[in-house]
């Protein structure tokens, strides 16, 4: 058989995995599933927390700059929860992961991030929100946008 790459030992897998986390219970699961697979695999293990950046059209300015203030403070507590909870189960699994938390459209931060670590695949949690159905939802933007290897864990 010319031109099919033959199998090498230790090479199988991914060696950069990243997971999307935002605490939802599907997110849960799926950084689970993220950490056996980096233990099994040996692979380096990136968790993203991305929050999300809501326009605010009409507003009153003093308002506005208390409301992002509030919200800046709410995202980097989830962010410090997110990322205690990340470590602590990877410790536990015998992972080393990176916990990286960005603001901005998820789809984007995903790609930005998997581009800059190499990565090989994508995990996330599967919405459970009914709108998405019609919409569509993080996991079905990652998959229609073809770059990666995307796994969706219910």
């Amino acid at each position: 058989m010319t031109g099919v790459p033959s199998f090498e030992l230790g090479t199988d897998g991914p060696s950069a995995i990243v997971v999307g986390i935002d605490g939802s219970t599907t997110s849960l699961r799926a950084s689970a599933y993220a950490l056996g697979l980096a233990r099994r695999q040996h692979s380096r293990l990136v968790a993203v927390y991305v929050g999300s950046i809501s326009t605010m059209a009409a507003v009153e300015l003093s308002t506005a700059c208390a409301v992002l203030l509030a919200r800046s403070e709410a995202f980097r507590e989830r962010a410090a929860d997110l990322r205690r909870e990340a470590e602590k189960a990877a410790q536990e699994q015998g992972v080393s992961i990176t916990f990286v938390a960005t603001r901005g459209d998820p789809l984007t931060e995903l790609h930005r991030i998997a581009r800059e670590i190499r990565a090989d695949t994508i995990i996330v949690g599967a919405s459970t929100k009914a709108g998405h159905r019609l919409v569509g939802s993080l996991s079905v933007r990652l998959v229609r946008a073809g770059k990666w290897p995307i796994m969706v864990v219910p």
